[in-house]
């Protein structure tokens, strides 16, 4: 089984607001085959707590916009790392020093890459 077309809209959709707050490294995995809770992890890394959050808001209000509520949110306060639920789509918004450290892409790994449109990718890390 692989995400679902709504998963990947969401996640198309979250990847852009992301972009659109100059989050970097955005990435969106298919992990639709390894749980049962979820079709897809989106991961985006923000430079600071206040980028992060600001990447947060604009992912929450984008997908609002096409009928996805967030089912829980964990983290926003602290900044540094923002896991939110969206029930189809689990949106990871990491400080980009977390990101390295617990490195998310390695521990999934063996998930497909959905193809995200050039202007979703973010910004690359200088």
């Amino acid at each position: 089984m692989t995400a679902t077309e709504r998963s990947i809209e969401l996640a198309v959709a979250a990847a852009r607001a992301a972009s659109d707050r100059k989050a970097q490294e955005i990435i969106a995995l298919d992990v639709s085959e390894q749980l049962v809770l979820t079709d897809v992890f989106l991961i985006a890394s923000g430079t600071n707590e206040r980028q992060v959050g600001a990447i947060v808001d604009a992912v929450e209000e984008a997908l609002f916009h096409l009928g996805a509520k967030p089912i829980r949110r964990e983290g926003k306060s602290q900044g540094r790392w923002v896991l939110v639920d969206f029930g189809d789509i689990v949106v990871h918004v990491q400080h980009a020093e977390d990101r390295v450290y617990y490195a998310l892409e390695r521990l999934w790994k063996d998930c497909p890459l959905i193809e995200l449109p050039a202007d979703a990718h973010g910004t690359l890390e200088d």
